[in-house]
């Protein structure tokens, strides 16, 4: 809430008390409010972030408070008023120079489009853009504008086509602007003919003078023979970057990955490029024409100087239905920033296997939405994953499920995937994979409501075991290969329900929805459902290596055999360790809160019960885990003390079996930095607790905090004498 819109409040005696209420005058608090919030500061309470209360305003935030623009311009009357004029300059030096502004300011607004703002207000506030026909007589800003539109298009179908445009409702609306040019499917060759044209205009002034007369047949770019050969670099770095980046969108739509090795070798050429482009500023700034923006950081192009054919007013009567935003477009040092993280996360995309592997591509999937990609990555993300109902348009769903439990590739092709709820956990399984390439917020809600859908699935599943095979029906003789598809199957819906359970939980941490005096609860609702996680994966395992001995049973186990055996897989070690981290934190919150009587901060708005409903209701509805309440966690953390945490400490444990799992994932160079920080925060949590034991109740002013330095959901625990 912004300080301007405090107010004071209505009188309690014009809505009557109930039993169910309870009036306070709160008359005070938004005065004592007042006094201490600055000018755009927030009021900020445990319980209430922009996540959590969406309906929010935030006065100046340009997404958030649309703001009014006075001045609005017609087309014809930017033309009238010389706004873009063609040719763009009777000087050739000019004209060259303002051709790079132009470029460099375009790149700029496609940046800050990609950024969520609307495509009126951004890449189309250049006039070249909107007549295609206006700019035929000038070749180089001709096949420049088809490309940009056809780059525009591209991106615009990508983002539609993976309907992750919901999270940003602007992207895709094109207000009828001309994103189809005649000719621009040939934009291309058009931009080839002009780099060509370039390039020997490039070599002829880099010639020597011995070799120079066959060459002058060729016109130069502009009059100042010193200037020739960095204008021309200068041109044909943005020019190859532009064709470049449309060869990889193109590359990347091509159906079943078939694209993917050659994109990869247009982004590296993308991203050297943009190395040329950033180097040439220095060629700019010192030949810049005119008066240059103020401000070297927030430039908009290359040379400092503002370009020439844009007015952000231009498509303000079309933008309805929305107010016309006042935005900020992105400097052009940022927009070069943008496109590099861009394309790297492209590469990560085109560099990953198409490994049918269920289990290794939701990790994959899960480790690449912690560097943030934005929108364009993830919807190319997506519609790599999902292609006609298949994972990435080859293997089908229901290959990837019986491989996903375990099962034997015989039953790749058996009659049950027809069956109607072996048809719907397919779906299920898309639904997923796109829910996990949106971003973080809208992930943590859309996987929140699809667990009851998973819960449900896995019910019908069962009855439908039930009904045709009986109570009693033993699977472990592999006489009836339907029953044992579905027992299998059965296993593996609940572990990936508790999969997505457990994402769910470790996302409110990534959002910073849960308040210090919250970490309780929520590591041991972490806690149970890691439990189960751990319980349903090892019987999935067990199911799986027990089909197999059974099909080639020896007479005789050896001792090796029988030592493998009971050996705890790599895989349940590693959630052994997150368990007793998570049970560690849980338990030393609670002792902390039991006996030193701090992080506790109760909030006048709402009780800790009524937090843990508004934090866990979606997994509560889904009963997630079984018999899991309010009740049963105030029952689990009462009895927290000190003496019991010195006994056995949680922290150690985790930091041996961290050491012991290490080997298991030798070849997991993911899992080996992930191992490395879990151990790293047991280790300093272990240290923290043997403190508190021995200081704690004796020195009043020793403080205790939970921060994020070395894991993202796993807090270290600091101790501080205040």
């Amino acid at each position: 809430m912004d300080r301007h819109a405090l107010h004071q409040p209505s009188s309690s005696s014009s809505i009557p008390a109930t039993a169910n209420t309870v009036w306070a005058d709160a008359s005070s608090l938004l005065e004592a409010a007042c006094k201490d919030l600055r000018d755009g500061e927030l009021i900020h309470g445990e319980n209430f972030n922009l996540y959590a209360a969406m309906s929010a305003l935030e006065i100046m935030d340009p997404k958030m408070d649309s703001g009014i623009v006075n001045r609005y311009c017609s087309f014809d009357e930017a033309i009238e008023d010389g706004v873009a004029p063609v040719p763009i300059s009777s000087d050739k030096t000019t004209d060259v120079q303002c051709m790079i502004d132009i470029m460099d300011y375009l790149l700029t607004c496609e940046a800050t489009w990609h950024k969520g703002h609307s495509l009126a207000q951004t890449v189309f506030s250049c006039a070249y853009l909107l007549r295609p026909e206006r700019t035929s007589s000038h070749a180089l800003l001709h096949s420049y504008c088809k490309v940009i539109r056809a780059t525009c298009k591209a991106v615009i179908t990508v983002v539609s086509d993976a309907r992750t445009h919901e999270e940003e409702d602007l992207f895709t609306m094109a207000y009828g602007l001309p994103l189809s040019g005649d000719g621009d499917e040939k934009c291309l060759s058009l931009l080839n003919a002009v780099e060509e044209n370039i390039s020997r205009q490039l070599r002829a002034c880099k010639a020597p003078s011995s070799k120079r007369k066959p060459l002058e047949d060729i016109e130069p770019l502009q009059t100042n023979s010193d200037l020739e050969e960095g204008y021309c670099k200068a041109l044909l770095c943005r020019l190859r970057f532009r064709k470049h980046f449309f060869h990889v969108l193109t590359c990347m739509r091509r159906p079943q990955g078939r694209g993917l090795e050659l994109a990869r070798k247009h982004i590296a050429s993308c991203i050297s490029e943009l190395g040329i482009i950033l180097k040439s500023a220095e060629f700019l700034m010192s030949n810049a024409y005119g008066t240059c923006e103020d401000g070297t950081e927030d430039r908009t192009t290359a040379s400092g100087h503002q370009a020439i054919g844009f007015d952000a007013s231009l498509n303000s009567r079309i933008s309805a239905p929305t107010p016309p935003r006042s935005i900020k477009i992105l400097s052009w040092k940022k927009a070069i920033e943008y496109f590099e993280k861009l394309l790297h996360d492209l590469d990560i995309i085109c560099s990953y296997p198409l490994d049918p592997s269920l289990e290794v591509l939701l990790r994959f999937v899960a480790q690449f939405q912690k560097a943030q990609p934005d929108l364009v990555a993830r919807a190319h993300l997506q519609l790599l994953l999902v292609q006609d109902g298949k994972l990435y348009g080859r293997c089908p769903m229901f290959s990837l499920i019986i491989r996903a439990a375990r099962l034997p590739e015989v039953f790749l092709h058996h009659d049950i995937q027809k069956n109607e709820y072996v048809v719907q956990l397919g779906q299920l399984v898309i639904n997923m994979l796109k829910i996990l390439c949106t971003n973080a917020a809208w992930q943590r809600r859309k996987l929140g409501k699809i667990l009851q859908d998973w819960r449900v699935i896995y019910v019908q599943i069962e009855l439908a075991f039930r009904k045709e095979f009986g109570e009693g029906s033993s699977v472990s003789n592999g006489e009836n290969a339907s029953a044992r598809i579905l027992k299998h199957i059965l296993i593996w819906v609940e572990e990936q329900t508790y999969w997505i359970s457990h994402r769910f939980l470790v996302l409110g941490f990534e959002l910073e929805l849960y308040s210090p005096s919250e970490y309780c609860m929520v590591y041991w609702y972490l806690y149970v459902v890691l439990i189960r996680l751990a319980e349903k994966t090892h019987l999935k395992m067990t199911v799986s290596d027990g089909s197999a001995k059974q099909k080639g049973k020896k007479r005789k186990d050896s001792p090796k055999d029988l030592a493998r055996d009971t050996r705890i897989p790599p895989a349940i070690l590693f959630l052994q360790c997150q368990i007793c981290l998570a049970e560690g934190l849980t338990l030393l919150h609670a002792a902390l809160r039991n006996e030193l009587m701090v992080l506790q901060s109760p909030s006048p708005f709402n009780s800790e019960h009524e937090r843990f409903i508004q934090h866990f209701e979606l997994l509560q509805k889904a009963c997630i885990p079984d018999h899991i309440s309010y009740p049963s966690f105030k029952e689990s953390t009462s009895c927290a003390r000190f003496s019991t945490l010195v006994m056995y400490n949680y922290f150690k444990d985790a930091q041996n079996i961290a050491k012991e799992v290490r080997s298991g994932f030798s070849n997991d160079p993911d899992r080996l930095a992930e191992l490395r920080v879990l151990e790293q925060v047991a280790e300093h949590n272990s240290i923290a607790l043997n403190v508190i034991c021995q200081v704690g109740a004796l020195d009043p002013s020793l403080k205790v905090s939970f921060e994020f330095i070395h894991h993202p959901c796993f807090a270290t625990v600091v101790v501080k004498r205040s």
